[in-house]
């Protein structure tokens, strides 16, 4: 069996993509290992789950860096550091820069929590509520220079309910982003894949 492909998840809160990851790297056939935590701000939940699994965590912070250029140079190097195959962003609440996507570029991947392309940025349920949509959910993709523009590499369907709060509909969403995100970066990992334009191939 091959060794499993290192990877680094980048995270800005609770962790529980994090923690996915996490479990199910655990098991040797699942080919991912994940070899450090990163986070923007100190002190979140996951980087202490990344901490009780014994993984390495750092925090790159933007305000103690002159500008986001600095930060981002930072950034990419502390990531470099653990030589991952891939970046996964499982909450990351920052934008990347030139930097992080010149050495990253194509191996970067982040979950979000609606079906992209419609309600991109970070209040991705709140907005798919205020519009009134029947069928919401989350999409992986590889992250490029834009916001949420990235190639998709899969997208999971929840319906919204009459009743649903943001956060109810966020949990839902969770519930599915989870194992999308552990499916993928696994097949990712032991299958290989390509981009051709906006079409991410998995596969030799």
């Amino acid at each position: 069996m091959s060794s499993p492909a290192p990877v680094v998840v980048l995270l800005s809160g609770a962790g529980s993509l994090c923690q996915a990851l996490i479990d199910a790297s655990a098991d040797p056939a699942y080919g991912v290992r994940v070899v450090a935590v990163g986070a923007d701000r100190a002190g979140v939940e996951g980087l202490a789950r990344a901490e009780r699994a014994g993984i390495p965590t750092f925090v790159c912070r933007v305000r103690d860096f002159p500008d986001r250029a600095a930060w981002d140079a930072a950034l990419t190097e502390q990531v470099a550091s653990f030589q991952p195959e891939l970046v996964v962003s499982a909450g990351f609440l920052k934008l990347v820069g030139e930097t992080f996507l010149d050495r990253f570029g194509g191996r970067y991947l982040n979950s979000h929590n609606a079906l992209l392309p419609s309600f991109p940025g970070i209040h991705g349920p709140a907005d798919a509520l205020a519009y009134g949509v029947k069928i919401t959910g989350a999409t992986l993709f590889v992250v490029d220079r834009g916001v949420d523009t990235g190639a998709i590499i899969a997208q999971a369907a929840v319906p919204v309910l009459d009743d649903d709060t943001v956060d109810s509909l966020t949990e839902r969403i969770k519930s599915v982003e989870r194992p999308q995100l552990v499916e993928y970066v696994g097949r990712l990992a032991r299958e290989g894949y390509r981009l051709e334009g906006r079409r991410v191939l998995i596969g030799p």
